[in-house]
C-alpha cells in the first residue's frame, strides 16, 4: 500500500542528455513511500536515459529530482548509491565468476561496517528468493536467467535503498521465469518498498504497480492508475509502444 502523504521521489521539470542534446524533456514524475510505479513507451523513447537520470550517470540540465525528500540532482553517483537509489540494469550486469553471496554482498558494500545489519538484508534476499540460497556458493555463471534476475534484484535490495529501479527486468526470461519475477516485486511493493520499473510488457505493469507513465519521444505523455486502465486505455498504451 502506498502513503501518499509521503514522497519516494519527486522529479520536476527534468530534462536530461547527451553531449549537447536532450533526451528527455520536462518530466515529472512522482513515486509515493511504498508504491511500485511503471514507466511505460517504445524504444527510445527515454526510459532508460531517466533512470540513469535518476542515478546521476546522465548530465541533467534542467529540473530537480529528490529522493525522500533529500535533492539528489547534483549528488555524486557513488553518494546516490548509498542508500538512496539501486538500480537492477537491463541484461542484469552480474560478476559472472563471482559466487552468488559475494554478488550480493557486492550490492551492501557501503554497508559493510554493519555486520547485523548486512546479515539480515541478506537473510531478507534469501527469504524473497529461496531458490539462490541454495545456490549461494555457485558462480552466478552457472544460474539460469531467471536465477540470475533473482540475484540482481537481490543485489538491489542489499544497499536498502529509498528507491528501487528496475530497467526491463522481464527481458530474455521464460515466462515461469517472468511471473516469479512479479511475484517477488509484489511482495516487494507490500513489504512497502518504492519502485520504479521500466518495462516493455503492458500486462506485467498492470500486474505489479500501482500507476503507469508513457513516455514517447522524451515526453511523458499519459498517467493512470493501473487498476483503473480498461481496454480502451490499453488499446491507447498499445499504440503509444508500436
Amino acid at each position: 500500500m502506498s502513503d501518499a502523504t509521503t514522497t519516494a521521489l519527486d522529479i520536476s521539470s527534468l530534462s536530461a542528455g547527451y553531449g549537447r542534446y536532450d533526451v528527455i524533456h520536462d518530466i515529472s514524475l512522482r513515486v509515493a513511500e511504498g508504491e511500485a510505479v511503471a514507466l511505460l513507451g517504445p524504444n527510445g523513447a527515454g526510459k532508460t536515459t531517466l533512470l540513469r537520470a535518476i542515478m546521476g550517470l546522465v548530465k541533467q540540465r534542467r529540473g530537480e529530482i529528490t529522493v525522500r525528500g533529500t535533492d539528489i540532482s547534483r549528488m555524486p553517483v557513488h553518494q546516490v548509491a548509498r542508500g538512496h537509489v539501486a538500480i537492477v540494469p537491463e541484461g542484469r550486469r552480474l560478476f559472472l565468476d563471482q559466487s552468488v553471496e559475494d554478488n550480493l554482498r557486492l550490492g551492501g558494500l557501503h554497508l559493510r561496517g554493519d555486520h547485523e545489519r548486512v546479515q539480515r538484508l541478506l537473510n531478507s534476499v534469501f527469504e524473497l528468493f529461496p531458490v539462490i540460497e541454495h545456490y549461494r556458493a555457485r558462480p552466478a555463471t552457472a544460474l539460469s536467467g531467471g536465477e540470475q534476475q533473482m540475484v540482481a534484484i537481490g543485489r538491489m535490495m542489499m544497499s536498502d535503498p529509498d528507491l528501487m529501479l528496475l530497467d526491463e527486468p522481464s527481458l530474455g526470461l521464460a515466462p515461469l521465469a517472468i511471473e516469479n519475477m512479479a511475484q517477488a516485486l509484489i511482495t516487494l511493493r507490500e513489504r512497502g518498498r518504492s519502485i520504479l520499473v521500466v518495462e516493455q510488457r503492458v500486462d506485467l505493469a498492470l500486474q505489479v504497480c500501482d500507476r503507469i507513465y508513457v513516455l514517447s519521444g522524451g515526453r511523458i505523455v499519459e498517467e493512470d492508475v493501473a487498476k483503473r486502465v480498461n481496454s480502451e486505455g490499453r488499446a491507447l498504451i498499445d499504440a503509444y509502444l508500436g
